[in-house]
């Protein structure tokens, strides 16, 4: 076989697999896993493990702990400091030292049997380092898809997940070695230890001023093939250099990548190299899945459920009971254990290296393969019913949700007509800050336990809940509220608030924040009264400050920015007549004004354009319909009873446009 009919067998197997995961809501990284399976020696025999297919997945091994050293920085590890290196070393810690006792003992139990237990304690610690990992792009992807990322748990895993990745760097180093003898094992460490510390000592010493000067000199040539081909340069020129001084290629990429966390064009190089991140990690996945023999697996299937469910079943008791440990509540520890059950991307790489350093023997490396395959394919349906297994598991959790949307109703019980704003970030507290100013009352909510119990010292409404979950809505008094805001630019999240307020309280308005129109659209068809992109607004207050500085009036400018605002925002158009605006400047200015049909209206089942209110100077803005959807203006609309009709117009054209409507 050629090289491109290797290379052509190779993107057909990885698109069908991606394809079939894609229809089954399954990652992709297990579609490559079974197309390797389907495709190599052990199966369809289409292609062999060649040693130049090998070399070409160690890049995509090299882009991996690329994007790890990315997300490598010190306010993250800060922020984290708890759960990565508390709970996340004792883990892993704990994980490898259990599989050598669990192999020692075994060793002493075949013994007195009289029969051997072929087993070393090298190649059980390799299984026990492939054990301790668990899946970051499975977890990170359902936790983010469930919004749980910020949650008490969803900030313990991310903190586990982050120390597995970072002592993936010393394994790499520390397998090699396993396969010496006692004392020129030491000096093997000892030696490649003190490579280690001189090359990443010089490197980190003064890399990061000489990245960030290379890279904006890179950057001021405004050249994205120049930016990209140096960026390659770079990440292989750093994972060459480690290898040669005796380490390994992932070594080097990953400090290549915490060089390049430190400076501004970071967010840059995490969009420039995620295709060759994903494509080239794939291929290695495709490698794994062409190691694995389904043969022994048939006349062993004891073994590989052996192997799946006591790891995943020790696993999450360990990490369950170490977050205990650490302070956290029942529910949280249980999900946490739960969560990082499965095995990983990593420990693939782990027991591959073992494997070709002879620390494992051959026939182990098939049942292990198929047991961690088998454990990251059932972590969907792990996350699916998470909260039906905590909830039988501890008789304290629902309590515990119990007293949260308790305390969440308690302070909304009084509470009419208020806003409900989902986040209290910085956009949250401004909105809360000029809501107190008019006396509107409101109810926030917010997962950020330190952020909830600061504002609520400072005797503001804020409680700690889940704004994307029905129950918190519900409790925050979403009956009885006048609007809700949605603070934070999460397009996912506001689509599932809008979902429930359209299916629980669907008169209420919503008001979404973006960052910008991307998802304009697919917002208004969600039930959006209006969507406030970030973008749009930044670019009207620079418009507004550059009108002023070059000598514009600034009653022009606040005139400008207004009709700017009014063509985007249909709300905008004109405002509510009140009684503090009855001044002789005011009378004859275009106003808002709501008009709603009768049920009994006599213009219901007509279209809208048979009105004829721009005859009266009457400019319909937006239409509530009965059911509580929003819609825009449109001729064609059909009118029933009960719509709300919001227009614009001067006085006595509104006046004669209700009069028209209402008769």
């Amino acid at each position: 076989m050629t090289s491109l009919d290797l290379a052509l067998l190779y993107l057909v197997a990885a698109v069908f697999g991606v394809v079939v995961c894609r229809l089954l809501k399954l990652p992709p990284m297990l579609g490559y896993l079974a197309v390797g399976v389907l495709i190599g020696p052990n199966a369809l025999a289409f292609a062999h493990d060649s040693a130049s297919v090998q070399y070409l997945a160690e890049f995509g091994v090299v882009f991996l702990m690329f994007a790890i050293g990315l997300e490598f920085n010190l306010p993250k590890l800060r922020a984290l400091r708890t759960a990565v290196f508390g709970l996340g070393l004792a883990q892993v810690v704990l994980t490898v030292a259990g599989a050598v006792a669990g192999n020692m003992l075994l060793i002493a139990g075949f013994g007195l049997l009289g029969l051997a237990w072929d087993l070393r304690w090298q190649g059980a610690l390799v299984l026990g380092a492939a054990m301790a990992m668990s899946s970051t792009a499975i977890v990170v992807k359902l936790m983010a898809e469930r919004l749980e990322l910020e949650n008490p748990h969803g900030r313990l895993v991310m903190g586990v997940l982050l120390f597995q990745d970072l002592a993936v760097v010393p394994l790499l180093v520390l397998i090699p070695a396993l396969n010496s003898g006692g004392s020129q094992m030491a000096e093997a460490l000892a030696w490649a230890g003190l490579k280690a510390v001189v090359l990443l000592g010089l490197l980190l010493f003064g890399g990061q001023r000489i990245m960030r000067w290379w890279l904006t000199l890179v950057a001021r040539r405004k050249s994205e093939e120049l930016f990209m081909l140096n960026l390659l340069l770079v990440t292989l020129g750093l994972a060459w250099l480690t290898e040669h001084a005796g380490l390994s290629l992932a070594l080097g990429a990953f400090v290549a990548g915490m060089l390049i966390a430190e400076t501004e064009y970071k967010h840059q190089v995490e969009t420039d190299i995620r295709p060759f991140h994903d494509v080239l990690l794939g291929l290695f996945f495709i490698t794994i899945g062409m190691k694995l023999d389904w043969r022994p697996l048939v006349d062993s299937w004891w073994l590989v459920i052996l192997l799946t469910v006591l790891p995943v079943l020790a696993k999450f008791a360990l990490i369950a009971a170490l977050a205990r440990l650490f302070r956290s509540p029942p529910g949280v520890a249980l999900r946490t254990g739960l969560y990082l059950a499965q095995a990983g991307e990593f420990g693939f790489v782990l027991l591959t290296l073992g494997a070709q350093h002879q620390l494992i023997a051959a026939q182990w490396v098939s049942p292990v393969l198929a047991s961690m395959v088998l454990s990251m394919l059932a972590t969907p349906l792990i996350i699916m019913y998470s909260n039906r297994i905590v909830m039988k598991l501890s008789s304290s959790d629902w309590l515990m949700q119990s007293v949260q949307l308790t305390t969440i109703a308690k302070k909304s019980i009084k509470a009419e007509a208020h806003i409900i704003i989902c986040g209290y970030g910085r956009s949250g507290q401004n909105l809360a800050r000029l809501l107190d100013g008019e006396h509107i009352p409101y109810m926030a909510l917010d997962l950020d336990p330190d952020r909830v119990r600061q504002a609520a010292a400072a005797g503001q409404s804020v409680v700690f809940g889940d704004a994307a979950k029905v129950q918190s809505l519900m409790a925050a008094g979403l009956a009885r509220a006048s609007a809700v805001v949605v603070s934070y630019h999460d397009t996912p999240s506001a689509l599932k608030i809008l979902n429930l307020v359209q299916t629980h309280a669907p008169k209420v308005p919503v008001i979404v924040r973006t960052i910008d129109d991307a998802d304009l659209e697919k917002l208004k068809a969600a039930g959006a009264t209006e969507v406030v992109p970030e973008a749009i607004e930044g670019s009207l207050m620079l418009a507004s400050h550059a009108l002023a500085l070059v000598g514009v009036p600034m009653r022009r400018v606040i005139r400008i920015t207004r009709d700017a605002r009014d063509k985007r925002y249909g709300l905008l158009r004109g405002y509510f007549h009140g009684a503090d605006d009855d001044t002789a400047e005011e009378m004859d200015q275009a106003r808002l004004a709501t008009i709603t049909l009768p049920q009994a209206s006599a213009w219901q089942g007509e279209a809208l354009g048979v009105l004829a209110l721009p005859a009266l100077g009457v400019h319909v803005v937006s239409i509530r319909r009965a059911s509580g959807g929003v819609a825009q203006s449109d001729d064609a609309l059909v009118l029933a009873g009960g719509d709300t009709l919001v227009v614009s117009g001067a006085p006595p054209a509104l006046a004669l446009a209700e009069q028209k409507l209402l008769s």
